[in-house]
């Protein structure tokens, strides 16, 4: 009688040393993402180019934010009496366009449009990469080649046909042209979150949360998720002002945001008509433009610098 109570204290404290060993792996994993993300900041911070890109991309959300208040104007406020007059002209710090309309508050304007399009057309495609990456990369089997087989035709179609396509059907506003870049350009990063699942999903910390019970749907938000953080910020840098061109070429093609809304696209064309006689038109917007894709791109380097070193001193 006693060695069977000896040996049910034994096999339940196996279980219990084996349930704490299993939490302590899930959470040790935790802790190493958030230190993989803390020395990935500290490297980050150390390239200066990367972090005063940064800073400028987070005055120009600052700036786009109270483009209300900073304009001194309506940019649909016209006045034909005071049309193309050059900068620092009545009051007009850019001057006015072909209508009277002042540059510097349409300019404020087609930055706010510029960058609500970058992030929400990238917050769209990255909520569908990570349902169909997260999904394929953890199912497998048939829900895998289904998604994955999917994946690829949309691959092979060119995303920036497919967004044409899409706000011909959708129409010109900016919600849809969102959803029609958003939709047109998930792949690449779906393909990304899939590989990160798949190299991660047999680790031991997985097994470990497996073992104690842990549904698949958490492991993969609160282990795997995690883990990926760093290669989705480097794509997601890219992938923004992607999304910013896309909306910009759409415009130059006649099918970006529907007037009076400005974009830079649509002020760059307009600047074009006139650029011998009043360069300023375009050379504003297009000033903007270029800095804006200048910042995002050297912050998208100085990330995928940062993680790639920090990925290689854990390995």
């Amino acid at each position: 009688m006693s060695d069977g109570v000896n040996e049910l204290a034994r096999a339940g404290l196996s279980k219990d040393l084996a349930v704490g060993g299993a939490l302590g792996a899930g959470s040790g994993k935790g802790v190493r993402a958030q230190s993989e993300l803390g020395r990935g900041w500290a490297r980050f911070k150390r390239n200066k180019l990367a972090l005063g890109s940064l800073i400028f991309i987070g005055v120009l959300v600052a700036v786009a934010i109270a483009a209300p208040w900073l304009a001194p104007m309506s940019y649909t406020e016209q006045d034909l009496a005071g049309r193309l007059l050059p900068p620092l002209t009545d009051g007009h710090m850019l001057g006015t366009d072909q209508l009277g309309r002042d540059v510097f508050s349409r300019l404020l304007y087609s930055l706010r449009t510029a960058l609500m399009i970058g992030f929400s057309a990238e917050l769209v495609a990255l909520l569908v990469a990570l349902i169909i990456g997260l999904w394929a990369g953890w199912r497998g089997g048939k829900a895998e080649s289904l998604l994955m087989s999917f994946t690829d035709v949309m691959y092979a179609f060119p995303s920036y046909l497919f967004s044409v396509l899409l706000v011909v059907i959708m129409g010109r506003s900016v919600f849809a042209i969102i959803l029609a870049i958003g939709i047109a350009g998930w792949v690449t990063q779906a393909r990304l979150v899939r590989a990160q699942v798949l190299k991660m999903k047999n680790l031991e910390y997985v097994e470990a949360a497996r073992s104690i019970g842990t549904g698949g749907v958490a492991i993969t938000v609160r282990h795997i998720l995690p883990n990926a953080v760093g290669p989705l910020l480097v794509t997601t840098s890219f992938a923004i002002p992607g999304a910013i061109i896309a909306e910009s070429g759409l415009a130059l093609m006649g099918l970006g945001v529907a007037p009076p809304t400005p974009s830079w696209g649509a002020m760059i064309i307009d600047g074009y008509t006139y650029v011998l006689a009043h360069p300023h038109l375009i050379a504003a917007p297009l000033a903007l433009f270029s800095l804006t894709m200048l910042a995002f791109t050297w912050t998208g380097d100085g990330l995928r610098d940062a993680f790639d070193s920090s990925e290689e001193d854990h390995a």
